[in-house]
């Protein structure tokens, strides 16, 4: 048994794709697969803020693709919103501040279309983005990790109130932009949300500790099992070497 590291990378089918939005934009993407059977569940991956260095990469991303095939059996889409660019090259078109973004997140949805219990996971701006335009056919639920509500408003909240879908809200208690005293009362006006105030976590999420809470709690909510991953694997794995 190997500990796995912020550097681990287990095995997946890993496949390189390309997105096509609505408005005729090319965007980088990539799809992990468990290695040898079905997923039994699948993430849709949308970064932070772009214009901050949010991409595809962004670690938390980066480490579920590396790990929840393998661990969890899980699909991890994730990909470059317009304008954004990562180690697998860059989208085209221009950042648009969450509006023009929800395109992408359709070519993202269609992509996965076929996969089964699709939930979209949302970091920083990404919940925005979720809050904003992730209501569309197929999508069983959403994960907000570090929600700031900047784009998003209370009516998109409202929306999804209404629509009845799951919501799982993950608010680090140290959070720089809206930490979960400040978080609470809005997330209040959707009745069907888990809010979980996480204590000693950041915004960025830096850390194995916050890493393995973050990871434990998309494998809890998709699965509906409560889910501690193991810290160690018997079998293959790569080392990524940029870190």
């Amino acid at each position: 048994m190997e500990r796995i590291g912020a550097n681990s990378v287990l095995p997946a089918r890993r496949e390189a794709l390309t997105l096509l939005t609505p408005d005729g934009l090319r965007l980088v993407a990539e799809l992990a697969l468990p290695l040898d059977r079905d997923p039994v569940a699948t993430l849709v991956c949308v970064h932070p803020l772009p214009t901050h260095g949010g991409m595809m990469d962004s670690h938390l991303y980066r480490k579920a693709a590396w790990r929840l095939p393998a661990l969890a059996d899980l699909g991890v889409l994730r990909f470059n919103t317009r304008g954004t660019s990562s180690a697998a090259g860059t989208s085209e078109g221009t950042f648009d501040e969450g509006n023009a973004e929800g395109l992408d997140l359709q070519a993202a949805v269609a992509a996965a279309a076929g996969l089964p219990n699709v939930w979209l996971v949302g970091w920083s701006f990404g919940t925005d983005v979720v809050l904003r335009h992730g209501l569309v056919p197929g999508i069983k639920g959403a994960i907000l990790l570090s929600p700031p509500l900047r784009f998003a408003t209370d009516a998109d909240l409202e929306r999804w109130a209404g629509d009845g879908r799951p919501l799982v809200a993950m608010v680090p208690e140290f959070d720089d932009f809206l930490p979960p005293a400040d978080a609470a009362p809005h997330f209040a006006r959707v009745p069907q949300t888990e809010f979980i105030a996480v204590p000693g976590a950041k915004h960025l999420w830096v850390g194995e500790r916050a890493t393995s809470t973050v990871l434990n709690q998309l494998v809890t909510t998709v699965s509906g099992i409560p889910t501690v991953l193991p810290s160690a694997w018997d079998g293959p794995m790569e080392k990524w070497s940029d870190l």
